[in-house]
């Protein structure tokens, strides 16, 4: 008999664009419907601020499939598309649905000073504005960063690759802090001032001043004007909750879902930077706004709609390209979640060449993250050593820092 029912994907992401595949994949034969606000068709975000921001990525490679891959899996993706209410006892959003994937993700926090409208001041999320600040890198003149997280940094260091004058301005008193504490963010400061970036720590933003509507200064609270006529924010993502919010559905820094990936509502599932889901891993509900946790929680979502059984419990992922120094993070550690940090190899930076290392955020002598800066191929050993860590193993501190230890012995 053929198969009746819909199923609803609203948000044509990389999480979205992976659910619709594994549906398909696992033998769903009813309608699969995938709704997005954006024209272009699903790609992967972090070559916007990578790669293809650097002029290395051709477009055709940031998407996640063929164009006609849509149609010929009989999935009707609809791009251009805004959802704009959710009716959960309806079973309904711009049609009727049987279960419903919510992968709407997350948008660009704004900065709410005067001048923040001004031509010239952009965010980075999304296709056309990573093809705007491309090309104006390459037109040259001073570039301002306005916060120095991952995407500050990243298009900091795409900007100074095309030869432009970079300031990075951050309130903190060092780069990433939140994510890696004082001692791995010292790492990146003066990786980023090896390379040319002015960075000025502990200043705020009073003004976005311009001129005939076009941006021609940053202004900082202590009266600092740093001339220039493009400005770049990074100062977070919130995730897009709205619709969620709006139906009714527990929400509590992201819609918040079983380690199911089920919402509070048994039809409705979440997935990506916009779900905080219960990672029995972690013992905690945790929102991952990060690549690997939409790709691989897409095809979670999906097989958990149809119905198998799914527990949610991976570790963490995601990583950075700046200058020259690839990384790899694995774990999860919240602010001040650490005793320690322990290096296996040198993080210093020496002129201007990123440094070969890896980081292990410690608590109690168990490894709860790590980070591997230049060393490849080393992933799976350091998460084994995460989720020992959380299982409540510690190691011989001493054989983590040595490198002539191999990392898949310290659990033997």
């Amino acid at each position: 008999m053929a198969d009746e029912r819909t199923f609803i994907i609203v948000g044509a992401s990389l999480a979205g664009a992976k659910a619709a595949e594994t549906l398909r994949a696992e033998g769903f034969t009813g309608k699969v419907v995938l709704i997005g606000d954006e024209d272009d068709r699903p790609y992967e975000r972090p070559s916007l601020s990578k790669g293809y921001l650097q002029g290395k990525h051709a477009k055709e490679k940031i998407y996640v499939h063929e164009a006609d891959w849509y149609s010929s899996h009989d999935v009707q993706l609809l791009t251009g598309t805004t959802v704009t209410a959710i009716d959960p006892l309806a079973h309904t959003v711009t049609r009727g649905y049987d279960k419903l994937l919510l992968a709407t993700g997350s948008v660009p926090r704004t900065l709410a000073v005067p001048g923040a409208d001004l031509a010239g001041v952009h965010y980075l999320r999304r296709l056309g504005e990573s093809d705007t600040l491309r090309e104006a890198f390459k037109a040259g003149g001073p570039v301002v960063v306005i916060g120095a997280g991952w995407i500050g940094l990243e298009a900091a260091s795409a900007a100074r690759g095309f030869g432009a004058t970079v300031t990075v301005v951050e309130v903190d008193q060092l780069p990433l802090r939140r994510v890696l504490g004082d001692e791995v963010a010292s790492v990146y400061a003066a990786l980023h001032r090896a390379n040319g970036v002015d960075l000025r720590f502990g200043a705020k933003i009073a003004e976005l001043r311009g001129k005939d509507g076009v941006l021609a200064a940053v202004v900082l609270d202590d009266g600092t004007e740093l001339p220039t006529h493009l400005a770049i924010i990074g100062i977070g993502i919130r995730p897009l909750t709205d619709l969620a919010e709006a139906a009714g559905l527990t929400v509590d820094n992201g819609v918040v879902t079983d380690s199911a990936l089920r919402t509070s509502d048994p039809d409705i599932y979440a997935c990506g930077d916009v779900a905080s889901t219960d990672i029995p891993l972690l013992g905690t509900h945790v929102r991952v706004e990060h690549w690997a946790n939409a790709l691989n929680g897409g095809p979670a979502a999906a097989r958990s709609m149809l119905g198998q059984e799914v527990v949610y419990d991976r570790v963490p992922y995601f990583y950075s390209d700046q200058f020259d120094a690839g990384m790899e993070y694995s774990g999860y550690v919240s602010p001040g979640g650490y005793d320690q940090v322990v290096f296996r190899g040198d993080p210093s930076v020496k002129d201007a060449k990123a440094p070969e290392f890896i980081a292990f955020w410690v608590k109690d002598g168990r490894v709860l993250a790590g980070m591997n800066v230049n060393v490849w191929d080393v992933t799976d050993d350091i998460q084994k050593l995460v989720r020992a860590g959380y299982g409540g193993r510690a190691v011989d501190l001493a054989r983590l820092a040595d490198p002539t230890v191999p990392l898949g012995e310290l659990l033997d």
